[in-house]
């Protein structure tokens, strides 16, 4: 077996390690002894890399210090998702002790079901500073069935505010992928590149539009996160 010759341990050895990982999604088996990288890897090596001299990890202190500054706002972390689709997975959360059925979903699908780019204000934020033919490909792509009533449809307007969110910065969202709930966003980037996105949610009731410091708050968050991976859009 390569993959144990290569890790310099036996034929034994490799093959716990891997169907254990297979399990958890470190590895996907593609074949008869093949083997690739799977999502939680990212998970894994992003919490391996933020670990500081805090209290937790760097990505729970910044969503924390996001709720405090926006009134107990819901913060989210969303990563790109790594691996040839168009999509972002939520990898962290800082939502005290909101229930998250009020939002329409459980735990278990805000922290492992990728979602589409083409909704949302973390998905165009993502999606802004990715090339421009995954963007044309995203906005060519039909809306999912349970978007928000505020949902851009139309591809071109799409398009169009994903040139805001890079001149500003950041994105705003009404109700996009859930009725009742209004958002704000700031990219994450590492290392020149799109990593993911801050999410802030609060219902419309309360932010029927988001004041200028809950935007620079969550900008912030973002801010701490990319200085993790050394960059910023612009830089």
């Amino acid at each position: 077996m390569q993959i144990a010759k290569a890790a310099d341990i036996d034929d034994s050895t490799a093959a716990r390690i891997l169907t254990a990982g297979t399990y958890s999604n470190v590895f996907v088996r593609v074949g008869r002894g093949r083997y690739r990288l799977g999502t939680a890897l990212a998970d894994l090596g992003f919490h391996a890399l933020t670990e500081d001299n805090l209290s937790g990890s760097a990505t729970t202190w910044a969503l924390q210090n996001l709720r405090a500054a926006t009134d107990d706002g819901l913060a989210f972390l969303y990563m790109r998702a790594p691996f040839g689709v168009a999509g972002r997975q939520c990898l962290d959360m800082a939502v005290g002790d909101s229930d998250l059925k009020e939002l329409g979903m459980t735990p278990r699908d805000v922290l492992s079901v990728t979602r589409s780019l083409r909704t949302g204000a973390s998905g165009r934020t993502i999606l802004a500073y990715l090339p421009e033919e995954v963007q044309k490909k995203v906005a060519d792509s039909p809306v999912p069935e349970e978007a928000g009533p505020g949902v851009i449809r139309d591809g071109d307007e799409l398009l169009h505010s994903l040139i805001d969110i890079r001149d500003q910065g950041y994105a705003l969202g009404h109700q996009e992928c859930m009725a009742g709930w209004n958002s704000v966003a700031a990219p994450v980037i590492w290392d020149g590149a799109i990593w993911g996105a801050v999410l802030l949610l609060k219902p419309k009731d309360v932010m029927p539009e988001a004041p200028q410091r809950y935007i620079y708050a969550t900008i912030t968050a973002a801010a701490r996160l990319s200085q993790i991976g050394g960059a910023w859009p612009g830089d």
